[in-house]
């Protein structure tokens, strides 16, 4: 029996669903999804397994313009999913009618590779502004099929699935049948630490931070964690604390229920912050936070 495999790479501006259908696919919260725009900061590969196929999402930030370094380096994630795409699935939502970046878009219409347009949040519209958005993505894009779906409810998104594997190409697979992604742990405890900090503070708090996992040391039953959070202003640091210390521990707790369901053990997890200033323009930080690939 022939085997099917093969890299699917979704893009879109912030907001519009993209880690939700990714998990949705997966069946695994990989990916960062809150109401707050751009939480997706790195490429993340999903893997999907079956019998015959093996399917390898990619979750890339949203396209914006960028505004600082790490922004920029985001972009250049974004760019890398046109490269390496064997089929490339572009979503928008109800409403929307243009892409951030025009160079974007043209390589989307320009593809040479099955490109998926995926309408999404269609839970939100009624029938004529459905229609009347269909027809204007199959002008905009006529080298793309047009899926209207709601990756939150779970509409269209079955057959959306079976479509992507009819398109894979004949391949062994890449990656061992049991991996579900090609990130290590630590990468999940950071991102699920800073869901937790986009959840729980406002304004611009959640967008200076950045995680690292110093100690991930796993015995057969508990898992003991330490992570850094980055900042960078005192102030900053005081309000991730908050008085006595409450806010940080509201965030550990939360993230220690969503990790020992993750990892299926007991989580002991150790939270500190501290100031580094301006990280998000430092070239070599980046580097270290595995944005400049």
């Amino acid at each position: 029996m022939s085997h099917k495999a093969g890299f699917v790479n979704i893009i879109g501006n912030p907001n519009v669903g993209k880690s939700t259908l990714m998990n949705a696919f997966v069946g695994e919260r990989l990916s960062i999804i809150t109401s707050k725009a751009q939480t997706t900061r790195h490429r993340i590969l999903g893997i999907v397994n079956g019998e015959d196929f093996q399917m390898i999402l990619s979750d890339t930030p949203g396209i914006i313009k960028p505004a600082y370094e790490m922004q920029a380096s985001m972009m250049n994630f974004v760019k890398s999913a046109f490269e390496d795409a064997d089929i490339l699935i572009y979503m928008v939502e109800i409403g929307e009618q243009d892409l951030k970046d025009e160079a974007f878009f043209n390589k989307i219409i320009h593809s040479k590779i099955p490109v998926l347009l995926l309408l999404n949040k269609i839970d939100n519209s009624n029938q004529e502004q459905l229609e009347k958005q269909v027809a204007f993505w199959t002008e905009k894009v006529p080298n793309a099929e047009i899926y209207p779906i709601s990756a939150l409810q779970n509409f269209n998104v079955p057959e959306v699935f079976q479509r992507i594997i009819s398109l894979l190409p004949e391949s062994p697979a890449y990656y061992p049948k049991d991996q579900l992604t090609d990130k290590p742990e630590r990468f999940f405890v950071n991102e699920t630490i800073r869901e937790k900090i986009l959840l729980n503070y406002s304004k611009e708090i959640p967008y200076a931070v950045e995680i690292v996992t110093e100690e991930f040391f796993e015995d057969e039953n508990i898992i003991r964690i330490r992570s850094l959070i980055m900042v960078e202003r005192e102030t900053q640091k005081g309000i991730i604390i908050g008085h006595k210390g409450a806010a940080l521990k509201k965030v550990g707790m939360d993230a220690r229920a969503d990790l020992e369901k993750f990892f299926g053990k007991q989580i002991h997890i150790e939270l500190y912050v501290k100031v580094n200033k301006n990280w998000r323009s430092n070239v070599n930080m980046l580097k270290r936070f595995g944005y400049n690939q």
